[in-house]
């Protein structure tokens, strides 16, 4: 897991008048909308006695802790020590980390790291969100399994011949293989196109036929948690899904999809995309929640690649450059603190100030 990169929390529809607790990157975080509609993004501990701040509730702006009624505003300062009366003077060292928010495809998104504004990598952008001419789905599930194995499974185009009915064959067709990928490099990820040979029915009778459509489709990686997929059924229906993943912890994820598609307005065409997409869903859920080990292996002769899988080998690439960087959560240190000890993701401030409570999470990078 990273940090310095923008990972989703919530749906904003569902964040209402009470702060939610959303665990992500194995920290709690509290996020909450004051009155005015402005949503905040803090480190969960209170530095007093470790309240738990998604407890508590809003006022006057600030989140109040419930265990001694301590508020700290959306910067994460503490505005207010009842215990000490209403002029005391706050310590320096009464704050939390507060995390830059952002509300986009109704999407609810922190950057969990410290990285000054001009050096953190963008959003994943969903052009067509905001395009009149296109249709939106929104979906959230959760996974068991580790964030990367879910991001490699949605660039392998391997999978689909045998995982998704409608994607391929099953296996039955003769002659089936992966083509050459050309891949697709960006600043933050990876992807490809590729032309796809599926029957598109679960129905036998087109199977045994071996109907196909030539469709155009592929996927990519923005950073290490969120991937593209385009799918280019003809040349009017088009499918754009945009996945933005969190990562609970190291076995479970929480995926949030904006599918958006070129036709087919309505509520009922937005719910027959729905259900199909739950199946799909369902499907990669099926074949990743047993796969093992759950983490990728650190060696690459822990497992053999071929040429179908080049786009997960360049994505675990990325992912080595920004662990040697430094934004690689150092997760044997973590685990061995659980339940002695609390960390923080550290947020921007702490490259502006000292004199913080909790210590920023350890994280490990090339030696």
């Amino acid at each position: 897991m990273y940090i310095n990169f923008w990972y989703p929390l919530i749906f904003s529809h569902d964040l209402g008048d009470e702060p939610k607790l959303v665990r992500v990157l194995d920290h709690d975080f509290a996020v909450y909308r004051t009155v005015d509609g402005e949503v905040h993004c803090l480190a969960n501990t209170c530095v007093h006695r470790g309240g738990n701040l998604a407890d508590g509730r809003v006022r006057d702006g600030n989140l109040e802790c419930p265990y001694h009624g301590w508020q700290f505003d959306g910067g994460g300062a503490c505005k207010l020590i009842p215990s000490m009366g209403a002029d005391a003077t706050i310590p320096g060292r009464a704050k939390v980390d507060s995390y830059p928010v952002e509300v986009r495809f109704g999407i609810v998104f922190a950057f969990l790291g410290d990285l000054p504004e001009d050096q953190r990598p963008p959003i994943m952008e969903a052009i067509e969100y905001d395009d009149p001419d296109w249709y939106c789905n929104l979906m959230t599930w959760d996974l068991a399994a580790n964030y990367a194995r879910s991001i490699e499974n949605g660039i392998d185009p391997g999978h689909n011949e045998f995982v998704h009915p409608t994607h391929g064959f099953s296996g039955e067709r003769e002659g089936y293989f992966v083509p050459e990928l050309s891949l697709l490099h960006t600043d933050w990820g990876v992807g490809f196109m590729t032309q796809y040979q599926s029957s598109g029915s679960t129905d036998m009778k087109v199977r045994q036929h071996k109907t196909q459509t030539q469709s155009e489709a592929g996927s990519g990686t923005h950073g290490p948690n969120a991937i593209w997929t385009y799918i280019h059924i003809s040349e009017t229906a088009w499918f754009h899904q945009y996945m933005y993943e969190a990562p609970i912890d190291d076995g479970n994820v929480r995926i949030f999809l904006v599918n958006m598609r070129s036709f087919g307005p309505g509520d009922e065409m937005g719910g027959r995309i729905r259900e199909r997409n739950k199946i799909v869903a369902q499907q990669d859920i099926d074949v990743l929640e047993p796969v093992a080990p759950v983490l990728t292996p650190k060696s690459k002769n822990d497992e053999l690649m071929v040429p179908a899988d080049s786009c997960v080998v360049a994505y675990r690439k990325l992912m080595k450059g920004w662990h040697d960087k430094g934004w690689h959560i150092d997760r044997d240190k973590l685990q061995a603190a659980e339940g002695k000890k609390m960390y923080a993701i550290p947020s921007p401030a702490r490259r502006k100030t000292k004199g913080w409570v909790l210590d920023a999470v350890p994280t490990s990078s090339a030696k």
